[in-house]
């Protein structure tokens, strides 16, 4: 972790200095590009600038060079005659047009599908659900936060009424403890790890960590759980019943604020901590005092992330996550909470957005009919039926099969994101129509038909919303490359050619009047007001200040409820064949699907290659040692990268991410294993087998 002075002053080599946010992680750093001959130079990090007071992490601080890549796309392709080749702005937008006005007209609205992107605008993924809706007439839009955090969403909507992180990160010092649950947080939002660090270091707040590996954030902890992939409901509901059985539990708000604690309270009691212990591996005596330490101290916090929501469970992970919080009175003050860490920079922003097929922006459902009226007279146009539209894994599977025929994908790579990678890419290739728009050719792009070229974040005006639901400003500090455009010029230049009219905006700034006039819980953000450190929504009106913290006097659904949840076991654990279970995530030198970040060079020799961490006692059994190849196999494939014998991770568990194409781990995981609820894949476990190969050619 880096940090920098204040840059007020441009340096005299600069042409330009301008403040902007960060393009990786949900944190939404501030930053200063210091801009010479439209090259980045050097970045600086303001400190007066929330949420980051001059810390930077490496990516956030080295990690632009992809920006002049060679491999930038600089003009539009069409496939023809089997290949992808250069072709006009005119030739490649008047094809799209053309092409989804004919499946629409032969197929109905239904038959077209589209992704929008986390890594786009707000302004962006307004238009792209706008386009989705308004003008083809289809509710078939989703993005990735279907494959992150779909199920923070549907948990929290249920259990407060609002699906995002209720606290600040400002706000993390002032807790006394602080229970971090399936979130790497030093190498995913390692931003928000240095506050917790802050909040231990200066401030003795004790940090309970609960994670089958051991991460780097458990060396600031008082106390580790080492538990099972897949057990976390187990852990939870163990830990409230030691609350509720030794009275740390808070009686004055459960009986104020809350309903359903009785039934609640039934289901917990069949998890004495012996029971939890079995179930997940911990000792019972550390779960008894890791309940003693989130109980007994208040303020406290609970912090997450896609260890807790990527299971088909993890609807259901969320809610005990909130049961917690609801049993000890720890929601709407500072240092409390209930904080999901979103993974990348404008997720949030997305959801927010209407990126979601059950609602338009601001989380208002499609099935409302007051809400869909509002939406017929704004637009002025007939909505899509009062059903929700296909999720990102039923998209997928449904062009597969024929019934959706065409697909846009903006600023995504299913084809390496999404889970079981190589039925993913059989069903890409049968769709009839296949539009992706990018700033390079990723695994999903050669699949395409068409491919349009757009502008990264540092090319183009706009707005990210951060993890701590912050509305921030995106500038424009540098030209983009060839005949790039921002996403939201190519968007409005489809809509037009497909007839609707309203998209002759200005700029995105007239986006975000619209935003601001069709979304309550946006109606008070304008760019004037975000000049500075950006403002936290809700924000109902002009002068509103904005909202730090969610439920300080009562939930947006009235009352918190309870929700008694039950441990299940995983879709597919280890057996004969498949002797060891697989986890994934990501590291802190690496983004995503490394689009980004693999065209960078100093990241790409901190990070050279895949790494799968391998417990000592499997690899002793295993005949492997560090930097072995190995072919990890599951059901739905194989793939083969060095072997990193550690003690991180658990006897009998294998961990990789999904940043490497040619080593992709998502080629492994469980795609037919989806939450009933959220829709989201089982991403963090799936039984896998290991052995020992020879190195492959070239190594």
């Amino acid at each position: 972790m880096t940090t920098a002075a204040p840059s007020t002053v441009r340096p005299v080599w600069a042409d330009a200095t301008v403040r902007t946010t960060c393009a990786y992680c949900g944190v939404g750093c501030q930053m200063t590009l210091n801009v010479k001959d439209n090259l980045i130079y050097r970045v600086d990090a303001p400190f007066e600038a929330v949420p980051n007071h001059g810390n930077l992490c490496v990516k956030g601080r080295f990690g632009h060079d992809y920006l002049w890549h060679p491999d930038r796309l600089t003009t539009p392709l069409i496939r023809r005659g089997g290949r992808l080749e250069p072709a006009t702005w005119d030739e490649a937008l008047d094809l799209v047009a053309e092409r989804f006005a004919a499946i629409k007209a032969e197929s109905g609205p239904d038959a077209l599908a589209f992704l929008c992107s986390a890594r786009c605008t707000c302004e962006e993924n307004y238009l792209m659900q706008k386009l989705a809706r308004q003008v083809i007439g289809t509710h078939n839009i989703d993005h990735c936060a279907r494959l992150c955090h779909a199920s923070t969403v549907s948990g929290l909507v249920q259990a407060f009424g609002s699906g995002a992180m209720t606290n600040s990160i400002a706000d993390i010092t002032a807790a006394k403890a602080i229970l971090a649950i399936g979130t790497n947080t030093t190498e995913q939002h390692p931003v928000i790890s240095l506050q917790i660090k802050k909040a231990v270091r200066q401030f003795g707040a004790q940090l309970v960590v609960a994670d089958p590996r051991r991460i780097e954030l458990t060396q600031f902890a008082v106390l580790h759980l080492q538990h099972r992939p897949g057990t976390d409901l187990a852990l939870l509901n163990g830990l409230a019943h030691v609350i509720l059985k030794e009275n740390l539990h808070n009686t004055a708000f459960i009986a104020e604020r809350t309903e359903n604690f009785e039934a609640w309270q039934a289901v917990v009691e069949e998890y004495p901590p012996e029971r939890a212990s079995e179930i997940t591996g911990v000792p019972a005596e550390d779960i008894i005092r890791a309940a003693r330490i989130y109980g007994g101290n208040r303020p406290a916090s609970i912090f997450y992330a896609m260890g807790i929501t990527q299971h088909t469970v993890g609807h259901q992970n969320v809610l005990a996550i909130a049961n917690l919080a609801l049993l000890t009175g720890n929601l709407g003050i500072p240092g409390s909470g209930v904080n999901p860490l979103r993974g990348q920079n404008n997720v949030q922003g997305a959801c927010d957005m209407g990126g979601l097929p059950n609602v338009y922006t601001g989380y208002q459902r499609v099935d409302d009919e007051a809400v869909r009226q509002k939406h017929a007279a704004y637009y002025g146009v007939e909505q899509p039926p009062a059903r929700p539209g296909l999720t990102v894994t039923e998209i997928i599977r449904a062009a597969g099969a024929g019934q959706v025929r065409a697909l846009y994908v903006m600023g995504e790579n299913p084809a390496m994101s999404d889970p079981d990678s190589h039925h993913v890419r059989e069903c890409l290739e049968k769709t009839d129509f296949l539009v992706v728009q990018d700033i390079f050719l990723n695994e999903t792009g050669e699949l395409a038909d068409v491919v349009l070229p757009s502008a990264a974040f540092a090319e183009k005006e706009g707005t990210f919303v951060n993890t701590e639901r912050r509305v921030q400003r995106v500038r424009k500090a540098l030209d983009a490359p060839g005949d790039a455009r921002p996403d939201w010029e190519i968007l409005c230049e489809i809509a037009q050619r497909l007839g609707a009219r309203g998209w002759d905006y200005a700029d995105p700034e007239a986006i975000m009047q619209e935003i601001a006039e069709i979304t309550p819980s946006f109606a008070g953000i304008s760019y004037a007001r975000l000049e500075n450190d950006g403002i936290q929504w809700p924000c109902p009106s002009p002068d509103h200040p904005g909202t730090p913290i969610l439920h300080t006097a009562r939930f947006p659904r009235g009352l918190g409820r309870f929700n008694p949840v039950h441990h299940q076991d995983a879709a597919e654990l280890p057996d004969d064949a498949y002797p060891l279970m697989l986890t994934t995530g990501r590291i802190l030198e690496m983004y995503h699907t490394g689009t980004m970040t693999r065209r960078v060079s100093g990241l790409n020799f901190l990070a050279p290659e895949e790494r799968v961490e391998v417990n000592p006692q499997d690899a002793a059994r295993l005949g492997i040692t560090t930097g072995d190849w190995i072919r990890v196999s599951s059901r739905r494939g194989s793939v083969t990268a060095r072997a990193w014998v550690v003690g991180r991770v658990l006897p009998g568990l294998i961990f990789m991410t999904f940043h490497f194409a040619e080593a992709l781990g998502n080629i492994l995981t469980n795609g037919e294993a989806i939450d009933p609820i959220a829709k989201i894949p089982e991403f963090k476990v799936c039984a896998v087998k290991v052995e020992k190969v020879p190195a492959p050619n070239g190594h």
